[in-house]
């Protein structure tokens, strides 16, 4: 039988029939179509994307996939929600939140059976039921660093504690070394978040790992001081100019370029990360904690959800297990994104430094969640997110301190119908 596979190349954007950017080809008579909703990064090119895609057609030759396109990586989640709300929401879509989706019943809940072969199968439960394929574990952030920078400022060893860190940061400035790379220019919001991200794993979540349970109970607030403390660390760093605030103007590629081209020693980001060729040797740690505890914001999901109104709802299932479970697919994830594979039995290719040394920080530390990025029951608010970031933006522009910020945090929260 021929196989077939229909590929879009261009970003998606709402019209009021077919989205644009897709394939309007329909398929040969006794294929089943499915619509895939993707993000492409510097890492998952559009070639990552067709040539995961092929693979599973290849195995499954009745299915046809129309390749849809977000607008961006940042823009994924809130995008899929215009989908649906036009009445367009894809079959499948990889790394999509399920939160806001599912709760109108409009996602397929995975049975137990079809999450038997994943390492963490109950995570993210979203009212007990899992919407997302729980198959990639992903710290977010660590601290990736410019070896030859930090030792042109005299700094021997990765900070252990949050003092050695500040300590460390006024060593880079006084080199004339800008400490952290940030980003959040344009569409990538999301890529001013990472300070804040850390702080709240380090100082909030290390101590009240539930905290956004008790949020959504309105037990806490983000205006506590827990909150606020770890949020004014953020505002601090830029108070004392460690924070590049050029970062604003630039989008997440452009983040990334600048710390490859030496623009500053430190860079907050993902483990995706450790996939990176760079030009110098990069070292990496945990956000470090006040006490020098060992805290590892991770996150593990990232899989495909599936429409459950699909019309081809069988083959979209089986096209989303079988693109996480491929383990061709899975070997080029780890090497162009440097996933950490959550499914059993699978064994990842062999890896550079900066990956190894990644798997060590993610096991010498306590796990929490990484906040923004949760996707159950303990997420934040439909919404919210980008809020967050548009706040950490207005951090970084020495517009708001760590008080103001935690208050405004407040009022979106209660703005998406939160207590």
């Amino acid at each position: 039988m021929k196989k077939v596979i229909v590929l879009a190349t261009s970003a998606l954007t709402l019209a009021a029939c077919a989205p644009a950017g897709s394939d309007t080809q329909q398929p040969t008579a006794g294929k089943k179509e499915i619509s895939f909703l993707v993000f492409e990064t510097p890492n998952l090119t559009p070639q990552y994307w067709d040539e995961a895609i092929k693979r599973v057609t290849d195995k499954h030759p009745d299915i046809v996939v129309k390749k849809l396109v977000a607008p961006s990586a940042g823009e994924r989640n809130a995008y899929a929600k215009q989908l649906l709300a036009s009445g367009q929401l894809p079959d499948v879509m990889q790394a999509i939140a399920p939160s806001g989706l599912a709760e109108g019943g409009n996602l397929y809940a995975w049975s137990e059976e079809e999450l038997r072969n994943y390492d963490y199968p109950h995570s993210n439960p979203l009212g007990g039921k899992i919407y997302q394929l729980p198959y990639n574990s992903q710290p977010t952030p660590l601290v990736y660093y410019n070896k030859k920078l930090f030792a042109e400022a005299g700094i021997t060893a990765p900070p252990k504690t949050y003092a050695e860190l500040v300590d460390d940061a006024a060593k880079l400035k006084a080199k004339g070394t800008n400490p952290f790379v940030v980003g959040g220019g344009g569409k990538d919001a999301f890529a001013a978040g990472y300070l804040w991200m850390a702080l709240v794993g380090a100082d909030v979540y290390a101590k009240q790992p539930d905290f956004l349970v008790k949020r959504r109970k309105g037990e806490v607030r983000f205006s506590d001081p827990l909150f606020v403390r770890a949020t004014q660390k953020f505002a601090d760093l830029v108070a004392k100019g460690y924070v590049d605030k050029a970062g604003l103007s630039r989008d997440y590629p452009s983040t990334e370029k600048a710390f490859l081209d030496g623009k500053g020693a430190m860079y907050p980001m993902g483990s995706w990360f450790a996939a990176v060729k760079a030009p110098f040797d990069v070292g990496v740690f945990a956000w470090p904690t006040d006490s020098g505890e060992t805290v590892v914001p991770s996150y593990t999901g990232g899989g495909p959800i599936v429409n459950a109104h699909s019309k081809n709802l069988e083959a979209a299932r089986t096209f989303a297990l079988e693109f996480n479970q491929n383990a061709a697919n899975n070997d080029v994830l780890v090497k162009s994104d440097a996933a950490i594979i959550a499914i059993k039995g699978y064994r990842p290719p062999q890896m550079g430094p900066v990956y190894n040394a990644t798997l060590e920080v993610l096991k010498s530390g306590k796990a929490v969640n990484a906040f923004t990025v949760e996707t159950g029951d303990d997420s934040l608010l439909p919404g919210v997110g980008d809020k967050v970031f548009a706040l950490a933006q207005e951090i970084i522009a020495g517009k708001a301190d760590g008080a103001a910020a935690a208050r405004a945090l407040d009022q979106e929260w209660v703005k998406a119908g939160g207590q």
